[in-house]
């Protein structure tokens, strides 16, 4: 069963050839094996799992099933759950447990799913590898004799899917956190566009930001998460009206309807550097979708190189106004002081973990006004000229690919610098700057028997397209992601 995709699981379910408790106990089971060399899940709801699959055996036996139904998922610990510890991996809310359950979550409820626990992340969502977890750094099911990074911020959702010990999940994409992710542990991951997924009761890094999207197996399967996770939301002021996704089924070809499509490559990321692997596999896709009737076309985006300097000023700028709200006064960790100010200071220097205190810190002194024009408002000036950018260059195709990253994953004990790891995220910020829908899709495998993934970026609110170029990519890629195939029973 830890093979089946969601949507053969649903096909089995309504036909009732498996049951939802079996599934789930081989999700459990699956969890109980490798969950601590995993290290994906922070809080594992064994429970709550077992109680949500009884009720989906139910619904199915009453003939009166949701849209899915039995489908053990992983929450992202961002994600406030009621009656369910949230941490945002950070000691600051190591034990706080919401009275109120956010709109993606309860979207998740309302669809049947049945909630295995809540997966591991960078503190604040703020990294690229999740080492910055206050419960440690969740690990790569790739290549067990290593341990390799699931990326980050996302990445417990990643090493929890690509494990088997999950079958779809949730991450937030603010720089890249769903999309580097899922590219190099051979995952779907979308990030929608922005506004299309409401961010009500997901713990804020950059407002502005902040995209929640679907980590899944197959493109097919995060499409169907994706339905459930989209719609407008009057809690949240920054959802998008009138806006939604919808699928039904298995996505249909966009290549070889006769109907041309044009594929974009941006001419600036031609001259960045990326590891013979990702080039190869990069040129074969291309050349797929070449034989399979796309119109390949340059376009330029001019300032998208600038996009990662621009988006280590606003995000945590935005940062720094969000986590102000840690004070220890009305919930999360405490910790007395002599006074006011200094239970202020104590409370947020034992609270927080150095990464999250460097961003708190940058994000501060650009909004200083000695720094406000001379930093924020340039990154922002950026920020529009990236968008107006990809504008133009949608002008002149319907789609644009290229790579998730420059290689596969790392070790989780690679020694780089912050600056360094920032630097990872330069092939996805940009859309996120720009507000874009972009998905990572599995493109090949490198020699070293590890996977790689490309992107496929569109207009705002052409999700749908989006998707379904991915799904020839993923197709075309040939990569098994099976997590016996990935792990062993």
């Amino acid at each position: 069963m830890i093979d089946l995709t969601i949507v053969d699981a649903l096909k089995k379910l309504k036909s009732r050839e498996i049951s939802a408790t079996e599934l789930t106990r081989a999700h459990l089971n699956r969890i109980e094996k490798f969950g601590a060399e995993l290290n994906c899940y922070i809080t594992v709801t064994p429970e709550r799992a077992l109680a949500d699959a009884a009720a989906a055996d139910e619904r199915y036996a009453n003939g009166t099933p949701r849209v899915l139904d039995g489908i053990p998922i992983a929450m992202k610990d961002l994600f406030a759950t009621r009656g369910i510890r949230t941490t945002a991996a950070s000691r600051m809310l190591e034990n706080f447990i919401p009275e109120y359950e956010s709109t993606i979550s309860q979207k998740y409820i309302d669809a049947g799913t049945v909630l295995l626990g809540k997966a591991n992340l960078d503190e604040f969502a703020m990294g690229t590898f999740s080492k910055t977890s206050y419960f440690g750094a969740p690990v790569s099911p790739w290549q067990r004799t290593r341990k390799l990074t699931a990326g980050g911020s996302s990445g417990g959702t990643t090493s929890a899917v690509a494990g088997g010990l999950a079958m779809g999940g949730t991450g937030t994409d603010t720089g890249g956190s769903i999309r580097f992710p899922a590219s190099i542990t051979g995952l779907v991951g979308v990030k929608p566009t922005y506004g299309l997924c409401s961010r009500w009761g997901c713990v804020a890094f950059a407002s502005s930001l902040d995209t929640p999207g679907p980590i899944a197996r197959t493109v097919d399967d995060a499409a169907l998460l994706l339905s459930i996770m989209a719609g407008h939301d009057d809690k949240d002021s920054t959802s998008a009206p009138n806006q939604n996704f919808h699928v039904s089924g298995e996505l249909e070809p966009i290549l070889g309807t006769g109907k041309k499509l044009r594929v974009g490559i941006i001419k600036e990321f031609q001259n960045v550097e990326i590891s013979p692997d990702m080039k190869r596999i990069f040129d074969a896709r291309i050349n797929d979708l070449k034989s399979n009737g796309a119109e390949i076309v340059q376009v330029s985006i001019p300032n998208i190189l600038d996009a990662l300097a621009a988006y280590y000023i606003i995000a945590p700028a935005e940062a720094s106004s969000n986590l102000a709200r840690y004070d220890g006064m009305r919930y999360g960790l405490r910790v007395d002081g002599d006074d006011l100010i200094d239970t202020y200071k104590k409370t947020r220097a034992a609270g927080f973990g150095d990464e999250v205190k460097r961003r708190m810190i940058i994000g501060t002194a650009v909004l200083s006004s000695e720094s406000y024009d001379v930093y924020f408002m340039q990154a922002a000036r950026v920020r529009r000229l990236i968008a107006n950018a990809f504008a133009r260059a949608f002008e002149q195709c319907d789609l644009i690919v290229c790579p998730a990253g420059a290689g596969t994953a790392m070790p989780l004990d690679s020694d780089l610098s912050p600056l360094e790891y920032y630097a990872l995220d330069l092939f996805t910020v940009a859309m996120n700057l720009a507000g874009v829908p972009a998905v990572s899709t599995p493109a090949g495998m490198a020699e070293n028997g590890l996977p790689l993934g490309m992107q496929v970026v569109g207009r705002r609110f052409d999700d749908l397209r989006v998707l379904q170029l991915a799904k020839h990519i993923q197709q075309f890629s040939g990569v098994d992601n099976r997590p016996t195939k990935i792990m062993g029973e």
